[in-house]
């Protein structure tokens, strides 16, 4: 039976805690990744749980894919499966159904910094450091994904070099929302995370495709698609427990329809 690495917390306000636990530095090996795929493919169909936050255990969010689980060019097909799982777990996290917020609790480093770029808001506590080293060992990649976050410039500095940005970094070039003291970066992420399950969780699930679709269509396109959401939602039993809750002053109560 394989070590569990990722953790899946799910409290009573519809929030999942998910925590990456392959310690001492989260290193993803290939099983790890899988974990954190079916974690999030769960997360999607799960109706307890409407908002997620991806945290590390210990003092390190994710050093980046583990060096000694590298896949063998002995064995046929082993590097495409290895780059298959690799792509897939960010594909998890960006097109999970709910919203995921990332609270960077230290270094997030190549696929790890990765997975903090495909979250949807981003949250970092002071000892926080990422960056994409990927050319100090040789080899290349993580483009596409600073390329999500980061100006030209930024980006090929920063890939070209392997060169680290600390946490006040990614706030001065407003990629995060705010720097934490370490102790307060669950209690106000998890906050975050609550305050989005509270609201309708079919509005939810389609304002976090809407949000994926404007960084990739033209605006035009992105906005026709955003105002047939709002049409199949206006009929919907929570938009008009929506409009009742606050004509008659009180907390509306969602049903998921």
């Amino acid at each position: 039976m394989s070590d569990e690495w990722v953790r899946l917390e799910v409290s009573a306000d519809g929030v999942g805690l998910v925590t990456m636990d392959r310690r001492p530095v989260n290193a993803l090996s290939r099983e790890m990744r899988r974990q954190l795929v079916a974690t999030f493919d769960a997360i999607s169909e799960r109706e307890d749980i409407r908002c997620a936050v991806l945290t590390g255990a210990g003092n390190v969010f994710c050093a980046g894919a583990d060096l000694k689980d590298r896949p063998s060019s002995e064995i046929a097909g082993d590097f495409l499966e290895h780059n298959r799982i690799t792509r897939e777990t960010g594909n998890a996290i960006r097109e999970c159904a709910k919203p995921v917020i990332a609270a960077i609790n230290g270094a997030a480093l190549g696929a790890g910094f990765g997975l903090a770029a495909a979250c949807d808001i981003l949250y970092a506590s002071e000892n926080a450091t990422v960056g994409m080293p990927e050319i100090n060992v040789g080899l290349a990649g993580g483009a596409s994904m600073l390329k999500t976050l980061f100006g030209r410039s930024t980006l090929r500095r920063m890939f070209f070099t392997g060169q680290r940005l600390s946490a006040h970094d990614l706030l001065k070039r407003n990629i995060i929302e705010d720097v934490l003291p370490e102790k307060d970066l669950l209690p106000v992420t998890l906050a975050l995370a609550r305050e989005i399950a509270s609201k309708a969780p079919l509005a939810v699930i389609y304002a976090k495709r809407a949000a994926n679709m404007v960084d990739v269509m033209p605006q035009r396109d992105a906005y026709r698609f955003e105002q047939e959401f709002t049409m199949a939602l206006s009929k919907t039993e929570d938009a008009r427990e929506a409009r009742m809750a606050f004509l008659e002053k009180r907390a509306p109560v969602f049903k998921g329809r």
